[in-house]
């Protein structure tokens, strides 16, 4: 570790990993009701296990990029943190007011939350994904701009590169893109249209670019392969993702009540969405089979290789199986989408958090370069658990889902909703045996950095 500032994205990446235990058993708590209707009801019925499993998801990865973008921004910079204790400060707000949030929907009927946070005053719950209460989403806001300020101003004073850069206009994308939940419109139209752009556009916009910016980086440290190189793709990258992810927000504007053009618009640009992905992939390959050097965190590097490979399928391959418009009219809703939803996000947005967490976590706890043999070891069974259960929670999903499209929206006898539920049920225990095992491959991927401390690191090669 080079700069002492970057000491302070190590309770960032502690709080991330803890959230996402979190969301993990509330997702399983979720699976449980998908075949036990009644299970822990009514202490935790499904709309709050649901509004606590999507919240935690994305408060933990905010969590995770913010440890990120601390930890890489005095390094490329070349400089220490504009301001450690602002860093600090803002870290206890959100964990703060994410506690607090979580609390509030467990224990406080959600009515009752909007009127005790002066929802009255300026409507924004209600809204999926959006759920958290207004007075919460001012603390992300706030907590945002101090972010960005830090990071600006660290930027400002020391040496600039491309993945800073790149690093900067997704983070300010990020901040910008979240105003628009405060926007809650009378007319449904509208409403779901700027929904999207907090919903979509912070994933396909804002979100690949700070993605791209921590792969370039880590694949810079544990290659040697030369910046000018690495920038190089993560332009091209970042432009790809950028023309095929703003257009193609209009894949979610098919049936919403927008104009007609929105289908040929959102199905041409989303056909596009793969590409960058797919050059994410090659990228990632092609610069850990010319590296100058072997480096010593083996976890990390497969952990790299592994967030290009699952967010290729999770967010292309999956995305574009139902995204044109004809496709869609029968998929939208359906498990199908579920299924996309799960590979993409773990596969692009979680996985480049556990990468960097894996460069870091070994830095920032004194090591030289990487944990022990042991730990990394116990490190990369941890990577094929998770990555295997969530591929067969994708798999198992993606039948459920063209099993549903089939019986309930297809043929000349659709039968009902729930007696389709029960055809489907099957799958959703196997879904949930799946559930259980990537909570276990979490658990082993957080004991991977207490095994082993008393042994020697893992030698540089030459």
């Amino acid at each position: 570790m080079q700069y002492q500032s970057q000491m302070v994205a190590k309770p960032y990446f502690i709080a991330a990993i803890g959230l996402f235990i979190l969301q993990i058993l509330f997702g399983l708590i979720m699976g449980l009701q998908y075949v036990m209707g009644d299970f822990l009801f009514p202490e935790i019925p499904f709309n709050v296990a649901r509004m606590v499993h999507t919240n935690a998801l994305i408060i933990w990865l905010l969590m995770g990029f913010m440890g990120a973008a601390y930890y890489l921004v005095p390094e490329e910079s070349e400089t220490e943190l504009f301001s450690p204790r602002l860093a600090l400060i803002t870290f206890w707000v959100f964990l703060g007011a994410a506690g607090l949030t979580v609390l509030g929907y467990l224990l406080v009927p959600y009515s009752t939350l909007a009127e005790i946070t002066g929802n009255s005053i300026l409507p924004t719950m209600g809204r999926e994904f959006l759920e958290q209460p207004t007075i919460t989403k001012i603390g992300i806001v706030i907590v945002a701009l101090a972010f960005l300020f830090n990071i600006g101003m660290t930027v400002l004073k020391g040496r600039k590169t491309a993945i800073t850069l790149v690093l900067l206009i997704g983070l300010l994308g990020l901040a910008v893109l979240f105003l628009f939940s405060f926007y809650n419109p009378d007319n449904l139209v509208l409403d779901k249209y700027f929904w999207w752009w907090v919903v979509h556009l912070w994933v396909e916009g804002g979100w690949e670019l700070i993605l791209g910016s921590i792969l370039a980086f880590v694949l810079i440290k544990v290659t040697g392969v030369d910046r000018e190189v690495i920038e190089k793709w993560l332009y091209i990258i970042i432009a790809m993702a950028l023309i095929s992810g703003i257009i193609g927000t209009g894949h979610h504007y098919f049936w919403i009540g927008v104009p007609e053009y929105w289908q040929w618009w959102g199905s041409i640009f989303s056909a596009l969405e793969p590409l960058p992905f797919l050059m994410m992939t090659l990228f990632a390959f092609n610069m850990v089979k010319n590296r100058r050097r072997n480096h010593p965190n083996k976890a990390a590097v497969m952990w790299a290789l592994g967030t290009t490979v699952l967010a290729f399928f999770g967010a292309g391959v999956w995305g574009f199986m139902h995204t044109l418009a004809p496709v869609n009219y029968y998929t939208h809703g359906s498990q199908l989408t579920a299924a996309h939803g799960h590979l993409a996000f773990f596969g692009a947005y979680a996985m480049i958090v556990l990468t960097i967490i894996s460069y870091a976590m070994p830095l920032l706890r004194g090591r030289k370069a990487a944990n022990s043999a042991l730990s990394q070891k116990l490190e990369i069974w941890s990577f094929l658990l998770m990555s295997s259960s969530m591929v067969l929670i994708t798999l198992l999903l993606t039948t459920a889902g063209v099993k549903q499209i089939m019986l309930q929206r297809m043929g000349e006898h659709p039968l009902p909703f729930m007696q389709v539920q029960e055809q489907l049920a099957i799958y959703f225990w196997l879904r949930e045996g799946s559930g259980m095992l990537f909570l276990i491959g979490l658990i082993i991927y957080v004991a991977s950095f207490f095994v082993g401390n008393s042994e020697p690191e893992a030698e540089v090669a030459a």
